[in-house]
Order: C-alpha cells, then sequence, then structure tokens
C-alpha cells in the first residue's frame, strides 16, 4: 500500500514539476520580450515628449527651405494603421492556416493548452515589433542629433531676420526667434533627416514581403504572390515619394530614411527570426517539438533525481 503511494505521489510530483517549468520558461519569455520591446518603446517615446533637436542656423539665400507648409498626404495615423495592422494581421492569419491542424503536444501554461499557431504568430510578430521599435530608435537619434531644417522652415518658423539686407544675405544665422506659434512644428521643423516615414514604411513592407517570399506556398499561380510583394513595396515607395512632394523632407531625407528601413529590415529578417520556407507545415512542426523537447529535457532530469 504505500509502495503504490509512493507511486502516485511520485507521478503527481513528476507532473508539477514539468508543468511548473514549462510554465516558468513561457513566462521568463513573454517577461524578458516585454521588458525589452517596453525599454525600446519607452526611449521613443521620451524622445517624441522630451527631446530637444539640435538647433541648426540657416543662410537667408538658401531656396530649399523657402517651400510652403502642407499637410502630409500619408499621416502619421494612417501609416502606423497600415504599418503595422496589415501585416500583424496577416501574420496571425498565415500562422493559424499552416498550424490549425498540428496534432501533437501544445505548450501549456497555468495547465492551459496554448494553440500552435498563437506561439508561432506570437514568435513572429515579436520579432517584427523588435525590428521596428529599433529602426525608429535609430532613426529619432539622428534627427534629434542632426537638427536639419526641413523644406518648409521658413513658412512654418518666420525668423525675425530681415533678409534684403545685405550683411545677411550669405551670412550663416544662428541666432534668431521664430514669430510662428505652434509649437508642435516648430519642434518638427527641426527634424527632416532623416525621414521617419520613410524609415518606418521601408521597414514595416521589406519585412512583410520578406515574410511573404517563406510563408506564401500556394502553388496556383507563383505571380500572384510577387504581386503581392510589388503592391507592398509600392506603398512604401509612395509613402516616401510623398514626403518630398509635401515639402517634409529634401530627397537626402527619404533616401537616408529608407535605406536605415531597408536594412533593419533584410537584418532583422536574416539574422533575428528563424522564419523559414516550408511546403507544408513539417518544419514548423520539428521545430515546435525540438523546441520542447530542449526547455522539457532538464525537467524530466531533475524529476528523476528528485524521484
Amino acid at each position: 500500500m504505500e509502495r503504490n503511494e509512493r507511486k502516485t505521489n511520485s507521478r503527481n510530483h513528476s507532473i508539477t514539476v514539468n508543468f511548473d517549468r514549462e510554465t516558468q520558461f513561457i513566462l521568463r519569455k513573454v517577461i524578458t520580450d516585454s521588458a525589452i520591446l517596453f525599454c525600446i518603446g519607452f526611449l521613443v517615446l521620451a524622445y517624441y515628449l522630451w527631446g530637444q533637436p539640435f538647433e541648426r542656423g540657416f543662410f537667408c539665400d538658401d531656396e530649399s527651405l523657402k517651400h510652403p507648409y502642407k499637410d502630409s498626404t500619408v499621416t502619421s495615423t494612417m501609416l502606423y494603421i497600415v504599418g503595422l495592422g496589415l501585416p500583424m494581421f496577416t501574420m496571425c492569419l498565415t500562422e493559424w492556416i499552416r498550424l490549425r491542424d498540428y496534432k501533437g503536444r501544445p505548450r501549456a501554461i497555468f495547465g492551459i493548452d496554448i494553440p500552435p499557431w498563437v506561439w508561432e504568430a506570437y514568435r513572429v510578430i515579436g520579432v517584427f515589433l523588435f525590428g521596428c521599435a529599433c529602426q525608429q530608435l535609430t532613426t529619432d537619434v539622428a534627427k534629434y542629433s542632426i537638427g536639419r531644417l526641413r523644406p518648409h522652415f521658413f513658412s512654418v518658423c518666420k525668423p525675425n531676420i530681415d533678409c534684403s539686407l545685405t550683411e545677411n544675405r550669405w551670412r550663416y544665422i544662428e541666432v534668431f526667434e521664430c514669430l510662428g506659434d505652434d509649437p508642435k512644428l516648430l519642434k518638427a521643423m527641426r527634424l527632416s533627416f532623416p525621414s521617419g516615414h520613410s524609415s518606418f514604411s521601408a521597414y514595416t513592407m521589406i519585412y512583410f514581403a520578406l515574410y511573404i517570399q517563406k510563408r506564401f506556398t500556394w502553388k496556383g499561380s507563383k505571380l500572384f504572390k510577387h504581386t503581392i510583394q510589388l503592391v507592398l513595396l509600392l506603398m512604401a515607395w509612395y509613402t516616401v515619394m510623398t514626403r518630398v512632394s509635401d515639402y517634409k523632407h529634401h530627397w537626402s531625407d527619404v533616401l537616408a530614411g529608407f535605406s536605415i528601413g531597408m536594412i533593419f529590415a533584410i537584418v532583422v529578417f536574416l539574422f533575428v527570426s528563424n522564419i523559414r520556407k516550408t511546403t507544408r507545415t513539417r518544419q514548423t512542426l520539428n521545430h515546435i517539438e525540438a523546441e520542447m523537447h530542449a526547455t522539457n529535457g532538464n525537467t524530466r532530469s531533475a524529476t528523476r533525481v528528485q524521484v
């Protein structure tokens, strides 16, 4: 009788240890990932709320700064909704389609099974957001460090300098006051280089196109996938071009911004994400099973020793 009770207690203890280890692994990963994204996101927010750009001067005869002020064709709200919402929704849908028939043992937290597609979507979207936050922080550091004036500088600032005077025509003017009364625009007028819209749209759409290249395996028409990728790249390209036509940036600003976004998209996709091309779901299922085996391997060993 005692022997049977010991065996029962040993089994229960083993299940408890396995459950605790797996839960701890998931919580540790989620908390760590969230903390990293929060820290980077907080730095981006801090720049936006409290950052002060470098105060650069100007020349009165600089024609590149005398364009009129125009509202953005692609607003920041549109940019973030499409740039973040469209890829994340598609990633969730794609992972669900790929893993909805998975019959293996799923991960569990606090005894509740996590559908495999949810776990994979979390991993894919997490890396995507990490790269997005990194490129945004990189762009903001450059913006506030350089403080390049936007093409609509004179329209927004209205400097208290009489440029008709001979002594002011070819002089680099650093000490001046703006007569414009919109503090938000007065701050933004010094944030021309590099273009934030360009870097954000380039990162999100290029990363999304790379994701589609690896994940979409429909064999009905190969050109269909590439057409979708072309549309995504054209969306980014259109955003970049509007920043010049709206007089928000100089051409070199959007070139630098697009380059930053493109580099981050390629580097993060190739060296940070673990997205692989699959014809069905076999490789992903093997990856999930191998990861679970690695996580629980030490658990079983520890359980045997304790029992």
